[in-house]
C-alpha cells in the first residue's frame, strides 16, 4: 500500500479557512466587522500571532480591509486585489531565461483578443475614445515620457470597451509588467511614430468593425515592439 505524506496547516491557516468560508458562503457579509483579535483568539482556541496571520492573509486576498484602530471590516474582491496578488510571482517568472518570451505570448493572445472583440463590438463613443486616446499619441511624438504614458492609456482604452473589469484589471498588470521594456523601446529613435501609425491601424480596423484587421495590425504592432526589445537586450548583453 503507497504512504503519502499529510501536510499538517498550521493554527493561523485553520483560522483563514473558517473566515474565508464565513465571507464565500454569505454569513459574514459586505462592510461586516469581524470580531475582535481577542474575541477571534477566544472563538478559535489560538494565540495572538495566529489570528493576526490569518487576517493578514485575508487582507491579501482582498476579502477584509484592516484599518488602525478599528476591527477587519469585510469587503468586495476586485480583480485589481487579485492581479497585484500575481504581480511577484510574474516578475519572478520574468527573470527567467523565456520569461520574456512567455510574457509576450500571454500579451499577445490577450491584447489581440481584445482587438477582435472591439472590432466586432465597438459602438460609435469607444471608437471617438480610441480616437481621442491616438490624437495624444500624436500630441505626445517627441516626449518620451509622456508618448509612454499616453501609449498606456490608448491600450487602456482598449481594454476598457468590454465594460469587464477583469479585464480592464488585466490591463493594469501587464502595463506595469511591461514598464520597463516599454521605456527601454521608446528610447530608440522614431519607435514612437511607429507606435502611433500601428496604432493608427489598429483604430481604423476597428472603426471599419474588421476583425481580422484588426489582429493582423495588432500582431504587428506587437511584434515589431518585442523585436526591438530582443534587439536591444542582445545589443546590451554583447556589450558587456
Amino acid at each position: 500500500m503507497s504512504r503519502y505524506r499529510v501536510e499538517r496547516k498550521t493554527l493561523s491557516e485553520q483560522v483563514a479557512e473558517q473566515l474565508e468560508a464565513e465571507i464565500l458562503e454569505g454569513r459574514l457579509k459586505e462592510n461586516d466587522q469581524l470580531p475582535s483579535e481577542r474575541e477571534l483568539m477566544e472563538q478559535f482556541g489560538v494565540g495572538r500571532p495566529a489570528v493576526r496571520e490569518a487576517l493578514f492573509y485575508l487582507q491579501q486576498l482582498g476579502l477584509i480591509a484592516i484599518n488602525s484602530g478599528t476591527r477587519a471590516r469585510v469587503i468586495r474582491p476586485t480583480a485589481e486585489a487579485v492581479m497585484a496578488r500575481l504581480s511577484g510571482v510574474t516578475r519572478q517568472l520574468l527573470s527567467k531565461p523565456d520569461g520574456q518570451q512567455y510574457f509576450q505570448e500571454a500579451r499577445a493572445l490577450f491584447e489581440i483578443s481584445l482587438a477582435r472583440y472591439a472590432a466586432r463590438h465597438a459602438s460609435d463613443e469607444d471608437i471617438e475614445r480610441l480616437r481621442a486616446a491616438l490624437e495624444e499619441n500624436r500630441e505626445a511624438i517627441g516626449d518620451e515620457a509622456r508618448f509612454k504614458r499616453s501609449d498606456n492609456d490608448f491600450h487602456g482604452v482598449l481594454a476598457s470597451i468590454a465594460c469587464n473589469p477583469i479585464f480592464e484589471a488585466i490591463h493594469v498588470a501587464l502595463s506595469e509588467w511591461l514598464d520597463d521594456r516599454r521605456a527601454q523601446v521608446l528610447q530608440q529613435q522614431g519607435e514612437d511614430q511607429a507606435a502611433l501609425t500601428a496604432h493608427t491601424e489598429i483604430v481604423e480596423a476597428i472603426a471599419a468593425h474588421d476583425p481580422d484587421a484588426a489582429e493582423a495590425a495588432m500582431r504587428r504592432h506587437l511584434d515589431r515592439h518585442y523585436g526591438t526589445y530582443m534587439q536591444l537586450k542582445k545589443r546590451l548583453s554583447s556589450a558587456s
